[in-house]
């Protein structure tokens, strides 16, 4: 059988995904072509023409998408900072938005002394992908991150694994509670940088299908207000950190203020700063420890 035209299934994709309501379409298709390929997107244009065994498995997948299926389970990946990550069903998918975390925090550790070995605490990890981020821009630093859920451990593990194997510096994975008053108690007064991406989500927010139906319940919502877990674990932050160390919380975007206000009324952080994403909503609060 002859050859058959990459953009023209491509373009037929970007409908299919469109009248089944994905937000990004073009995207979506683009990014499940080049996955089946094993190219990067922008170079797709290089491949015209493709075998129509190809082409079968493309419309396979873009089906599975139209059934909102979140595009990082049907790729296996996704990114931070200069870091691949595994996901899949049982681990919450990071988001684009919260790389502005993930730069912050770096920015944070560029400003303390090079003889000086950081020590990072990431809360509620997930698929580690903070965690693991930072250990790969910064191998002098140490870094500890938290779950409570074990199949987000398991996949944190798994990333961790695949880091180790790839020359990073190991992080230290903990099935812990975040709001524990006794959590790394062996760390209190001397961690340089706590930072988390909690779940946060207020209970009755309607969410898209891909996260309603697939990321687990646990690592989105935080109560009523979406405060609930961010509550409980300021105290824990305030114990870790040494005097001036810093601390960023990722938020719904409805929390900025309200978080804020949470931080100063704890009475032992200053310089209390909300920080918007790329589209000016409110994303993460930052502060220091007094």
């Amino acid at each position: 059988m002859s050859r058959e035209p990459l953009r023209r299934a491509i373009n037929e994709a970007v409908e299919t995904l469109r009248a089944a309501g994905v937000d990004s379409p073009q995207a979506d298709a683009e990014q499940l072509a080049a996955h089946l390929l094993g190219v990067e997107r922008t170079r797709l244009a290089l491949t015209p023409l493709v075998e129509p065994e190809l082409l079968t498995e493309y419309r396979t997948v873009v089906a599975r998408r139209a059934e909102r299926i979140p595009l990082q389970h049907l790729t296996g990946t996704t990114a931070m900072g200069e870091i691949d990550l595994v996901v899949g069903p049982g681990v919450f998918i990071p988001r684009p938005e919260t790389e502005l975390l993930f730069a912050w925090a770096l920015g944070q550790l560029e400003k303390l002394p090079h003889d000086h070995t950081p020590i990072v605490v990431d809360l509620c990890t997930g698929s580690g992908a903070l965690a693991l981020a930072i250990a790969h821009a910064r191998p002098d630093a140490d870094v500890h991150a938290i779950d409570i859920d074990p199949s987000a451990l398991q996949w944190a593990r798994r990333n961790a694994d695949l880091r180790i194997a790839d020359g990073d510096t190991p992080v230290t994975l903990y099935a812990d509670d975040v709001t524990d008053q006794d959590l790394l108690s062996d760390l209190n007064g001397r961690v340089d940088l706590v930072i988390s991406n909690p779940p946060y989500i207020p209970e009755a927010a309607e969410l898209a299908p891909e996260v309603a139906d697939h990321d687990p319940h646990l690592a989105l919502f935080g109560g009523p207000d979406g405060l609930d877990v961010i509550r409980a674990m300021i105290p824990t932050i305030a114990r870790l950190l040494r005097p001036g160390g810093t601390t960023a919380i990722e938020h719904d975007d409805t929390n900025g203020a309200d978080l804020a206000a949470l931080l100063g009324k704890h009475g032992e952080f200053t310089d209390i700063v909300e920080h918007p994403d790329l589209a000016g909503k409110p994303r993460f609060v930052a502060a220091h420890r007094i």
